[in-house]
């Protein structure tokens, strides 16, 4: 069974209202999703594999752990995924990095693909997978998806802002994964937006309308 976690930290709340802010700039909305994604990061990780081999301080050599097989992705959901990606990749530098692409239907809201490149062997990694929102849910569970048609069964869903339509959705859909919110908010808009929310993430990460 998955586990959802629902981000507590001062900071981490602190950074998503200045993401809120209406007058905060492409460049530090950009920042900010890239620090948010690291203080997601150290939590969604936190249960990485590590072994001991032998390091040889000044003082003497003993025994220490070290992640486990590196066997990691990070594959984000195009193009608001792209915010996130550096946040993590500062954790884990070794990291491969996948991509895929979707888009959302002006009319339905439903999801489609329209482009995705996995690295190698997905089947043996943990993907972490970002996405700045979690509205309706269509893209995540999609995105999930797809990775699991590759083969792979561990997968973590990060999002800085979730809508509990969109949170239940994913859950019901996928309950093998495990889910990290910045930010539950109250609920969807007849748009499909969250509200409050934060706007378009893609185009405020982007600098685009």
């Amino acid at each position: 069974m998955s586990k959802v976690v629902i981000m507590d930290h001062p900071l981490i709340k602190h950074k998503i209202s200045l993401m809120r802010d209406e007058n905060t700039g492409t460049k530090d909305f950009r920042v900010l999703a890239e620090e948010i994604a690291m203080l997601m990061g150290y939590e969604a990780l936190r249960d990485l594999p590590t072994e001991l081999v032998p390091v040889k301080s000044p003082v003497a050599e003993s025994m220490q752990p070290m992640i486990w097989g590196k066997k990691l992705a990070v594959v984000p959901i195009l193009r608001a995924g792209l915010g996130m990606v550096n946040g993590i990749l500062a954790l884990v530098p070794t990291a491969k990095v996948g991509h895929i692409g979707l888009y959302r239907d002006e009319v339905t809201h439903e999801p489609h693909e329209y482009y995705c490149k996995l690295p190698e062997h997905i089947d043996e990694r943990l993907v972490i997978l970002p996405d700045p929102m979690l509205a309706t849910g269509g893209s995540a569970i999609q995105a999930v998806d797809f990775i699991k048609a590759k083969g792979c069964k561990n997968i973590k869903f990060m999002c800085i802002i979730a809508a509990p339509e969109g949170l239940e959705a994913l859950k019901e859909a996928h309950p093998d994964i495990d889910i990290y919110v910045g930010n539950l908010d109250d609920h969807l808009n007849e748009d499909a937006y969250i509200v409050p929310g934060l706007g378009d993430a893609g185009d405020r990460i982007f600098g685009t309308k």
